[in-house]
Order: structure tokens, then C-alpha cells, then sequence
């Protein structure tokens, strides 16, 4: 069997003409045989090698990725903390500091590497600072203190008034490290609040300069209302106080009389004459009416006076029909064409705020509507009131052509307006639309389903 497979692996050899073998040993197969196990376990090793080498150089690639990784994220941490204006100092449970920003250190006017190491309790130039940080650091409960006021102390030795905050600093497995300490010197806080209440004050002032404006010029449009309603009584107690000058003259002449040697004969001719008898039972009707002139004088004037009055802080109990139908008066006095106004109110609607301001808004509504309908075939204004619940509710619905869909979000917005030039500020409904929201009240528009535009104040009823 042997010699069959040597004979046979042989003569391929003989037929490159190497020289012929006749037969192959024992000893030679088994050191072949050996040979060929040896390179098996060599090509092994050298494949295992490789396949390390090839970890070896992927490991070596993450690791670089995320060397330059990690030093991206600490300039990004260091330039955050370097910009931050606020105060900064990372501690640890003992309170020994271990980083600080600049602004701290430029706060101080120290070197933010010399902080380092130090305890956190030097930087406080007082006691009771000391105290409290000692306190923060002894509760280990894990909670966040703010706005907790502290002196720190700067190189000067003076004391530096600080609202501080800290924040727990946890490992990743979840145990306390230190504490986190934010804060910023109170001085600049303090400014800061004060820049902000002048901002707010200025703002009010310009508001309730607005809202004078606003109520100037609606009073303007009803200079010629105001007039005719001060005619009237004016003119009554004008043409009393003329009559009661002429009744003035005929008394002195009757008491000279009286007073002189005239017969009694010639002083009944002369009482005759004058009508004392008359005259005196007329003097109290002209008194009456003189009195009642001056007093409807002096509503008027008051009511001018409530109206165009800043009143920004007067709060009282007043009643809501009566301000609506005098609203209303003066309008329709200042309306030059044919404008009707119906109301249909309770006798009484007491409601607490304003009433200047009150008023100013029903004007405004009134006014509008007269202006909607300037142009419609009939001219009128339904005004409405009633209770719902705790809230007076009025409604004013015009007969004009309503306002389009487009405009109905848009009516209350400062400064805009459909009118002509000259003839509205875009400010009349948006100042209306706040004097009602601080009064706790809502005004809004739609319209109506018959036709016109349809406003509906609501205030709050006055408490008993």
C-alpha cells in the first residue's frame, strides 16, 4: 500500500525532471506530518495577533475621538465659566474650594489660582456670613438654597454684600460631592430693581397720559353738548337774577315810602303800582328756581371735573345708570345730525371704581356707534342693562352696517382705526378695553345677528 502511494507521488517529480525517488521512509512522513502542525499553530498565532493589533488600533482611534471630545467640552466650559458674570465657586462637602470663575476672583481682586485649596468660609469678611455657610454645609439633606444675602471680603478687606445660591453637586452614582455656590454682588441687583420700577412708573405715567389724552380729546367732540347743557340752567338763573333786580328796584322804592312822610292814601297807590303783593308772592318761586339753576350748574361742572380728571386713584360705589344716561346726554347733545338713543336700564346698577373713567368708556361706545350710522337710512342706539349674577351687564347695539369679520380681532389694538384721518386716534377702544379690565370687568364686540355692531360691558356689582 506504501509503495503504491510513493511510486505514485513520485512521478510527478520525475516529470520535471528532478531525481527519481524510489521510496519514502517512515521517519520522513512523521517529521513532514510534524512540520505541517508546526505552521498551523504559528498561522494561528500570527492571525490572533493581528485581529489584537487590529483592536489595538480601533481602541486607539476611539480614544482620541473622545481625548478631542473631552477637550472640546472643556473649553467650552471654560469659556462659559470665564464669560459668566455671575459669581461661581465649585466646593466639596468640606467647603474646600475647587474651582472659581474670574468673576469672582476680579470681584475679590485676587488670582483665581490661589483660591484654590482654601476653605470657602475665608472669603466671608463677617461672622454671621461664616455661620450661615457653615449651616449650609452641615445640612447634607441635599436641598437648594436661593437668595441668601452674605459679605463676602475683597482684598481691600472691605465687605461685598452677595446674593448667593447653592446647589448639591452629585457623582454619577448619585453621592453628594459638594455644594455648586452662584450668586451676584446686591448692589447691581438692587439697580437692576430700580431701573426696573422706574421703567414700570414711566410706563404708568405714559399710560395714564394716554388715557387723559384720550379723555381730552373725546371732551373736545362734546364741547358743543357741554355748552348746550350749561345754557340752560345759566340761562334760567340769568333771566331769574334780571327779574329779581327789577324786583329789587321797586322794594327800595315801596321802603322809602314807607320809611318817608308819604300819606298812607298815596303809599297804597304806589304798592298798587308796583305789585309789591305780587312781586312778593313771586320771590319765592325765582329763589327756587335760581337755586335749582345753580345747583343743575354745579352737577355739570362736577361732572366736567369727575370726567377730565386723571382720578387715578379714586375707588368708590357709584351708580352705573346714572353715568350711562349722562354719558349718553352729552353725546347726543354734541351730535349735530338726528341720533336716538334708547335705554332700557334698571333703576339702579351700583358698581365700585371710577366713574370718570366709567364714563369715558360709555362715551366712547356712544360716540362710536353714533359714527357707525352716520351713513345709515336710521340712526339709533339700543342701550340695555341688566344682572347677571355678580356683574352688571350692558349692551349697546347700533343700527349701522356692523364691522367686518376681518376687523373684529383686531378693534381693540392700539392705534388702529377705520375712520378718516382727523376723525379717530386707533386709541379710544384700546383704553376703554383697559380701563375695563382694571376694573375687573370685560368688554368685548360681535355682531349682531340682525344687523349692527354689538359691544357688551360687563363690571363687577359694588358688594353690600
Amino acid at each position: 500500500m506504501s509503495e503504491k502511494s510513493s511510486s505514485s507521488s513520485a512521478t510527478p517529480s520525475h516529470a520535471k525532471g528532478d531525481e527519481p525517488r524510489s521510496v519514502l521512509t517512515v521517519e520522513m512522513l512523521a517529521a513532514a506530518a510534524g512540520a505541517s502542525a508546526e505552521d498551523g499553530i504559528w498561522l494561528d498565532v500570527i492571525r490572533k495577533m493581528d485581529e489584537v493589533y487590529n483592536d489595538l488600533l480601533q481602541y486607539e482611534v476611539a480614544l482620541e475621538e473622545k481625548n478631542a471630545t473631552l477637550e472640546d467640552t472643556q473649553q467650552f466650559i471654560s469659556s462659559v465659566l470665564t464669560s459668566m458674570s455671575d459669581l461661581l465657586i465649585v466646593c466639596s462637602r468640606a467647603g474646600v474650594i475647587e474651582s472659581v470663575n474670574e468673576a469672582l476672583a476680579s470681584l475679590l481682586g485676587v488670582d483665581a489660582a490661589g483660591l484654590h485649596g482654601r476653605t470657602v468660609f475665608d472669603l466671608f469678611a463677617d461672622e454671621e456670613s461664616r455661620q450661615h455657610a457653615g449651616r449650609l454645609f452641615s445640612d447634607q439633606s441635599g436641598h437648594a438654597v436661593e437668595d441668601c444675602e452674605m459679605q463676602l471680603k475683597a482684598a481691600n478687606g472691605s465687605a461685598i454684600p452677595v446674593s448667593l445660591n447653592c446647589t448639591p453637586r452629585y457623582n454619577g452614582v448619585g453621592k453628594m460631592m459638594g455644594l455648586v455656590i452662584t450668586g451676584r454682588p446686591v448692589g447691581e441687583l438692587r439697580r437692576a430693581y430700580q431701573s426696573l420700577r422706574r421703567a414700570h412708573e414711566d410706563l404708568k405715567t405714559t399710560q395714564q397720559q394716554l388715557i387723559h389724552s384720550e379723555k381730552m380729546a373725546s371732551l373736545g367732540r362734546l364741547v358743543a353738548g357741554v355748552a348746550h347743557e350749561l345754557n340752560n340752567p345759566i340761562s334760567f338763573v340769568y333771566g331769574n337774577t334780571v327779574a329779581m333786580k327789577r324786583y329789587a328796584e321797586r322794594l327800595s322804592r315801596y321802603l322809602v315810602a314807607i320809611h318817608g312822610d308819604m300819606p298812607h292814601a298815596q303809599r297804597e297807590a304806589l304798592r298798587h303800582e308796583l305789585r309789591i303783593d305780587r312781586l312778593l308772592d313771586d320771590l319765592p318761586s325765582l329763589i327756587d328756581g335760581t337755586v335749582e339753576g345753580a345747583e343743575r350748574t354745579r352737577d355739570i361742572v362736577d361732572a366736567l371735573k369727575r370726567f377730565s380728571a386723571t382720578d387715578r386713584d379714586e375707588r368708590r360705589v357709584f351708580d352705573l345708570v346714572e353715568v350711562i344716561e349722562r354719558a349718553v346726554q352729552w353725546v347726543c347733545k354734541a351730535t349735530a345730525d338726528q341720533f336716538e338713543v334708547n335705554l332700557s336700564l334698571p333703576p339702579l346698577l351700583e358698581v365700585m371704581g371710577s366713574p370718570g373713567q366709567v364714563q369715558q368708556v360709555v362715551m366712547n361706545l356712544v360716540q362710536n356707534a353714533a359714527d357707525a350710522t352716520e351713513n345709515a337710512r336710521e340712526r339709533r342706539l339700543e342701550v340695555s342693562g341688566c344682572t347677571e349674577g355678580s356683574e352688571a351687564v350692558i349692551e349697546f347695539r347700533d343700527s349701522g352696517p356692523g364691522i367686518p369679520a376681518e376687523n373684529l380681532d383686531k378693534l381693540f389694538d392700539p392705534f388702529f382705526t377705520t375712520k378718516p384721518v382727523g376723525r379717530g386716534t386707533g386709541l379710544g377702544l384700546a383704553i376703554s378695553y383697559g380701563i375695563v379690565e382694571r376694573h375687573g370687568g370685560k368688554l368685548a364686540v360681535s355682531n349682531h345677528p340682525k344687523g349692527g355692531a354689538l359691544f357688551t360691558l360687563s363690571l363687577p356689582l359694588a358688594q353690600e
